[in-house]
């Protein structure tokens, strides 16, 4: 009795839609070529530079032209089909992961600072493209799931982000560890191709859905996009608190320095340090996904976000490969839960009209907590030494939740009901 109560409260609702797993495998696929690529290029610069900065330094590569496009994506997305932007973006990354195969991988000799080369303008280019999915993917997901099921299916979405972020990195290390630039990069390239694959198979309602509003020229509606924010604190906290938070807690660039300098556990060891917060991050997203949010509280959120901070000053103050594992694996398990409710805030309080530009806004501030995380996290470094500087982020990620529960009281007070229509 109580297993089938149990199970009758489970949320399988968004996954019976074929354009909904079509739209899942499709994140899983790419995401999970991007998580390996990222592993793969964190070891080449790092075993051919022997610098945590440089390590940094193509976080901020990847993050200038993504914040660039950004500005222009969504209102891209806004007066165009958000599969056809999703599928040229998802198309450019597929070429760009070819062309590393060929000059990072050796099939090009080149000598080393040619590949240093390389690997960064692939990065750039695979930034640029970036600027793109989010705004894209975001304005999709609507239009196949309803309103109700967008908790679950933000959740489902996140699992599967999760489930990349386990694979990529944990195939890439070994593949790297056991058999070289090469043949690693032969991962990234199938799978951002599978993905291209998936796409192609939305039904054609989904793939010709293009909005009805009234077009704007360019400036006008970037600058509405931004007007529309910055009106609405509830949303402005959440991308704030989000970007700020990762923005110094984060310690993902380093972890090629950390797999060498602190743990002595080599590329292999890399792989399964990047796959950790993704092993904590799918339990939690999954538990979301099958018993999906109803109410959506912002006191919540923030505590949440506490967690994470801990976590990472934990994995900082760590020497101990299982110990910082599991510090880790908090971390991921913390944002995973972080991640499925600000997915489901922005899509409950954002109109149709507003997607592609409010996503795209979004993946500014995202973007900026990662990537440019990764610049802050390598001349933090530098300047402070590897593990001090992850520890003194992590305090500053209880900085910024205490600084945005004082500031913001909407966010401590915010509870949404996704089972209401929205106003």
């Amino acid at each position: 009795m109580f297993y089938a109560g149990f199970m009758s409260t489970l949320s399988f609702t968004a996954l019976r839609i074929k354009d909904f797993r079509l739209l899942l495998f499709t994140r899983v696929f790419s995401m999970m070529a991007l998580q390996a690529q990222a592993v793969i290029v964190g070891w080449q610069i790092y075993s051919l530079t022997k610098n945590p900065f440089m390590l940094g330094l193509t976080g901020l590569t990847e993050a200038l032209p993504a914040i660039g496009c950004a500005l222009f994506a969504g209102h891209v997305v806004d007066i165009s089909r958000p599969h056809r932007v999703y599928f040229l973006s998802i198309g450019a990354l597929t070429l760009n992961t070819f062309t590393l195969l060929l000059l990072a991988g050796g099939f090009i000799a080149l000598q080393s600072h040619a590949v240093i080369l390389a690997i960064f303008i692939g990065v750039f280019i695979s930034g640029a493209s970036r600027g793109f999915i989010m705004p894209a993917s975001f304005s999709l997901l609507p239009r196949i799931v309803t309103r109700a099921d967008i908790s679950s299916a933000s959740g489902w979405l996140s699992s599967g982000f999760q489930l990349a972020t386990i694979c990529g990195p944990a195939i890439a290390g070994l593949v790297y560890g056991g058999y070289g630039a090469r043949a690693a990069w032969f991962l990234p390239t199938s799978l951002m191709l599978a993905g291209l694959c998936m796409l192609t198979g939305i039904s054609d309602t989904h793939r010709r859905y293009r909005s009805e509003q009234k077009r704007e020229p360019a400036r006008q509606s970037i600058a509405a996009g931004w007007r529309f924010i910055l009106h609405n604190r509830v949303l402005l906290s959440v991308m704030a608190l989000d970007m700020f938070a990762v923005l110094f807690g984060g310690a993902t660039a380093m972890l090629p320095a950390y797999a060498d300098r602190v743990l002595h556990v080599g590329s292999e060891g890399l792989g399964a340090l990047r796959a950790a917060p993704a092993l904590g991050a799918i339990v939690s997203a999954l538990v979301f996904a099958m018993r999906p949010f109803r109410l959506v509280r912002g006191s919540l959120l923030l505590w949440v976000i506490t967690g994470f901070g801990i976590s990472m000053i934990g994995f900082g103050s760590s020497n101990i490969f299982w110990v910082s594992m599991i510090c880790l694996a908090a971390s991921g398990a913390f944002d995973s839960v972080s991640m499925v409710m600000r997915g489901t805030l922005m899509q409950l309080l954002t109109p149709d009209a507003m997607r592609g530009r409010v996503s795209a806004v979004n993946s500014m501030f995202i973007i900026s907590s990662n990537e440019i995380g990764a610049f802050e996290s390598g001349l933090a470094a530098k300047l402070l030494g590897l593990v001090p500087s992850v520890i003194i982020g992590g305090i500053g990620t209880l900085v910024v939740v205490a600084t945005t529960a004082w500031l913001s009281p909407q966010l401590r007070k915010l509870v949404v009901d996704s089972h209401q229509p929205a106003t």
